[in-house]
């Protein structure tokens, strides 16, 4: 685990996504400009959009799939399909705390892979200084607005929403 007491976090980015197809189309956006190494932490209540989102950021990695929510499996490992990096698809929503992420062993991969962790606010921020913290908000009329927060230098400049 990183043991870091100052991060930068760059400018939150918020895009209101209508459908689930806008959810996907913004997850591939935000994968074309991800690579190995890369932390995104999903954030937002029950149902809304978590795993869509990450079935986008497959398609956009060219993985493997299919993405299905990891909530009983606790983490999956989708393969590259075009030589990209795997996408590790976790959910920490059943875990304790930090210390059942330590027994996933997560860190091992994330170097070579993009992680994506559902429910993992507050549990796997140390896993790396930067990352990309996705808050889901999914209003009544099921239209969502999705923040985009980077931390640390690596989102220091840019998000990948970013036009």
């Amino acid at each position: 685990m990183t043991d870091s007491t100052e991060t930068t976090v760059a400018n939150t980015v918020a895009v209101t996504a209508a459908t689930d197809a806008d959810m996907r189309a913004l997850a591939r956006r935000i994968a074309a400009g991800l690579r190995a190494g890369d932390l995104l932490i999903l954030s937002g209540p029950l149902g809304a959009g978590k795993t869509t989102f990450a079935q986008g950021l497959g398609e956009g990695l060219g993985v493997r799939g299919p993405i299905t929510s990891p909530t009983f499996i606790i983490a999956r490992v989708h393969p590259s399909l075009v030589g990209g990096p795997a996408l590790v698809h976790a959910d920490a929503y059943r875990l304790g705390g930090p210390e059942e992420i330590e027994d996933l062993d997560l860190e091992a991969a994330l170097e070579d892979s993009v992680t994506a962790v559902e429910w993992g606010e507050g549990v796997v921020e140390g896993l790396s200084e930067d990352r990309l913290e996705i808050a889901i908000d999914r209003r009544p009329d099921d239209t969502r607005t999705v923040r985009v927060t980077g931390v640390g230098r690596r989102w220091a400049d840019r998000l990948p929403v970013e036009e």
